[in-house]
């Protein structure tokens, strides 16, 4: 955008609620706003670049910082660019699409970095950043909120940031092409039909979200439909044609969701026409995901995680690995196809009932177990039997609990797969520091393109690192 002069200055600003101040971004927050010092305050600017000066309006006052709205870009940073998706200035789906590619990648590996040094207070190297091949059509999974409006028209899309306010879209440039391309139709089904939709998760009130998943490489697709009440008539019949028109479908799902709360899945999903799964083909295994368990969003990127995995243990030989946060057997799987055997811990009962039933179709029910339940609680009695640990938490990382089971008996080796790198810094600090690990590598890993999260694998030896790591990392990133 061309420069232009203001006559608000950041200088003297006038600070209340609605009115408007000129700063200059000077960083991005850990969420991908811009920040800029506002009197004694930080500001965070959604959609403003680090470089830029800038023109905002004042939106909300908290304790020690401001929130603000972008109004106009007076002087731009090098690498901004326009949005490849028209809706990305409004829906909360993505946060840094106004970025260059280079420029996100080269964010995200500085966000490792600083999280490393600022709260791990580790100095090692990080690994340059694994970027993603394309930066858009990569998702193999939405869950898009609806809403019914009063005169009959319905909503679909991902919400406004900070808003329980959905941005309507029919296309979402961001998903793979195979899923984009059912939302517009399936949309226009879902207005026609007289179905009550929720908002705001009010109890009873009907559909709530359309969740979509695709096998990246089968092709196969699933529809699920989450509502807070079963009393959709017609759904059968509009199935069934669902599954006419699109060859690739292979089933279409119901899931039960009656609280008024902003859990996305119910705890029952029902198969309306067809399965309730697609086969997927990972690091040449075949692996069945359902409607409702957790898979990685990004199939390539989680691929190139398995060699990584593979070089750490590389040198080794093969013993036993649990996986704590297992989901589907990931990774549990290929380490097992390795030769090690391995054992799964899984909070959800039905990403266990999967795991068992790829390892049997794999042909690795010899080698690999799983069991449902809470890795805090489930992890201490494992630990003295193990050679390698590894853990792939969620976003908020591990419990006080599991890192008390993991001090008390600490396994040799440690790898730790993070989509946090404020949670994955603190938790290394206190295995460092308790358990007297050594940080080996950190690779980070971009799984999600135009947003602010990167992926990080850690390694961690207690002692040497094993022979033939080191040659084998180099060789997994070649």
């Amino acid at each position: 955008m061309a420069s232009s002069s203001s006559n608000i200055s950041n200088s003297k600003p006038d600070l209340a609620t609605g009115n408007r101040v000129t700063v200059s971004i000077t960083g991005l927050s850990h969420d991908g706003q811009g920040v800029a010092r506002l009197s004694d305050r930080v500001l965070f600017v959604a959609g403003a670049l680090p470089g830029e000066q800038v023109q905002v309006r004042l939106t909300h006052k908290a304790r020690r910082h401001w929130l603000a709205e972008l109004e106009q870009v007076l002087e731009s940073a090098p690498d901004r660019r326009r949005p490849p998706c028209i809706l990305a200035e409004h829906c909360g789906g993505c946060s840094l699409q106004h970025l260059e590619d280079a420029g996100q990648q080269h964010w995200k590996h500085q966000k490792v970095v600083d999280a490393i040094r600022r709260i791990a207070h580790l100095d090692h190297p990080v690994a340059p950043l694994l970027a993603a091949p394309e930066g858009l059509g990569y998702r193999n999974r939405a869950i898009i909120p609806l809403e019914r409006c009063e005169d009959g028209h319905l909503r679909a899309g991902f919400y406004r940031r900070g808003t329980h306010r959905i941005v309507n879209m029919n296309h979402c440039p961001v998903l793979d092409p195979r899923l984009d391309a059912l939302i517009a139709p399936l949309k226009a089904d879902l207005e026609s039909s007289d179905w009550p939709v929720d908002r705001d998760c009010q109890e009873g009130g009907g559909l709530r979200h359309l969740a979509l998943r695709l096998g990246s490489h089968s092709g196969e697709l699933l529809i699920t439909l989450v509502s807070s009440h079963d009393e959709l008539d017609g759904l059968e019949i509009l199935a069934a044609q669902w599954m006419q028109r699109w060859p690739a479908l292979v089933g279409v799902c119901l899931n039960l969701q009656p609280l008024p709360t902003n859990t996305l899945l119910g705890p029952e999903t029902r198969v309306v026409v067809g399965r309730g799964w697609v086969e997927e083909r990972f690091c040449d295994l075949s692996l069945r995901i359902s409607a409702d368990t957790f898979f990685q969003v990004h199939t390539q990127q989680a691929e190139r995680v398995v060699p990584l995995v593979l070089a750490a243990l590389d040198g080794l030989p093969a013993g036993v690995m649990v996986d704590a946060y297992c989901g589907i057997g990931t990774y549990s799987l290929p380490v097992a196809a390795a030769g090690w055997q391995v054992h799964g811990i899984e909070l959800s009962p039905e990403a266990v009932h999967q795991a068992k039933t790829n390892a049997k179709e794999n042909g690795l029910g010899e080698r690999a177990s799983f069991e449902a339940g809470v890795v805090s609680g489930c992890l201490g009695e494992h630990l003295a039997h193990c050679d390698v640990l590894f853990l792939d938490p969620p976003r908020k990382g591990l419990e006080p609990a599991t890192l008390q089971a993991i001090v008390a008996n600490p396994p040799a080796h440690l790898l730790y797969l993070s989509c946090d790198p404020a949670t994955l810094a603190r938790d290394l600090a206190q295995l460092v520091e308790s358990c007297h690990y050594q940080l080996a590598s950190l690779q980070p890993i971009d799984f999600f393109p135009q947003t602010s999260h990167v992926e990080t694998l850690a390694v961690l030896h207690r002692g040497a690192p094993p022979q033939g790591a080191t040659a084998g990392a180099a060789q997994a990133l070649s």
